[in-house]
């Protein structure tokens, strides 16, 4: 499985940068990432991303908690490229599911990406809502769940299996924990996964000996305690 690997960040120069690599297909980031990159302006500041990334998607989220706004935010953050890919969360901070807005916007075409998705009871229920024309990423948060001791591995494989009839659908692996995720996630058959700058960068490294790694870590000791003049 050929599974694509998206940049999850928000900042400027670290988007200019990864942006030039052919590893990176794509960037995804959230109003966290966003607040942490500086950003005071969300729309000037998302259309900065837009600008930087005029060939690959991008994924920028509402951040409304109801119908309404939802909508109204999801409309005008769609219009701002063809690259676009609307992030609606699975449900709103009350934890009703926001099935609506998903159908509405996907009705009208808009290239979704519903996240904070945890289980594939939950992606069976957003497959039932889609316009089968539109596209549809379902970024389900497997590091989050493996941090609370649950593994995240049959859920992911449950809601590849449900999107297999979907053509236009894409399973995304959310909030990576390690490199090693890619490798699963490959294996598995998942579409995509998005992964921190520092984690594409250790990828990239993929295929050093255990005798390499071994001689690294044991200089880095060594260069760390002299450079700490550790005497005993």
């Amino acid at each position: 499985m050929n599974t694509k690997i998206f940049c999850d960040i928000a900042e400027l120069k670290i988007i200019q940068k990864f942006n030039k690599k052919k590893i990176v297909k794509g960037f995804t980031t959230n109003p966290s990432l966003m607040r942490k990159a500086g950003a005071k302006d969300y729309e000037q500041y998302s259309k900065k991303i837009l600008k930087i990334c005029k060939h690959k998607p991008v994924s920028l989220e509402v951040f409304a908690d109801t119908y309404e706004e939802m909508k109204k935010q999801a409309l005008k953050i769609n219009a701002w490229g063809k690259k676009v890919y609307v992030k609606i969360p699975v449900c709103n901070s009350k934890g009703i599911f926001m099935g609506k807005i998903i159908k509405d916007l996907s009705k009208k075409n808009v290239k979704l990406n519903i996240t904070s998705v945890y289980t594939s009871k939950q992606t069976n229920k957003i497959l039932g809502l889609i316009n089968k024309n539109s596209k549809v990423i379902i970024s389900i948060f497997a590091g989050r769940a493996a941090d609370t001791g649950k593994d995240p591995l049959p859920e992911l494989k449950r809601s590849i299996s449900l999107a297999k009839n979907f053509k236009n659908v894409e399973i995304l692996w959310a909030s990576v924990r390690e490199p090693y995720n890619y490798l699963q996630a490959k294996q598995i058959g998942c579409h995509i996964i998005t992964v921190p700058p520092t984690i594409i960068e250790k990828i990239e490294n993929f295929g050093k000996s255990f005798s390499t790694l071994t001689r690294e870590t044991v200089k880095a000791f060594l260069l760390d305690s002299k450079k700490s003049k550790f005497k005993i």
